[in-house]
């Protein structure tokens, strides 16, 4: 079913992660990477506080996409495979939560990667 409004909360919530991403560029000297490592700990951070399901029942995909999302379902994976496994499901659960993302993204990058040229910049 349409839902205008879930539509601007999933819009409003990406567009301010992506604000919040570019002002980080344009006022500080942090690099993308760096950006990126920072938006993922904080998925971490807010999933093992209990924020991230409050926020991602509000706004739907505009926080589950980006990599803030990415983060939250390491660190899911991680407290649910700890609960059943151990010690050794902390280690191995983030992985298997987010196994199906990762062969995507290196299927992807393999995919690119055979149809464009790739040259250094000078």
């Amino acid at each position: 079913m349409f839902d205008p409004i879930m539509y601007l909360k999933v819009f409003a919530i990406g567009g301010l992660v992506c604000l919040i991403g570019q002002i980080l560029i344009i006022t500080t000297k942090m690099t993308s990477a760096r950006i990126l490592v920072s938006f993922l700990l904080l998925g971490v951070a807010l999933e093992a506080l209990g924020l991230f399901q409050p926020i991602k029942e509000f706004a739907g995909s505009g926080i589950t996409i980006p990599i803030i999302g990415f983060g939250a379902s390491l660190a899911h994976g991680a407290i649910d495979a700890g609960n059943t496994m151990g010690l050794l499901g902390v280690f191995t659960g983030g992985l298997t939560a987010t196994a199906a993302g990762i062969a995507a993204a290196v299927l992807a990058g393999y995919i690119v990667g055979l149809i464009f040229n790739s040259k250094t910049k000078k």
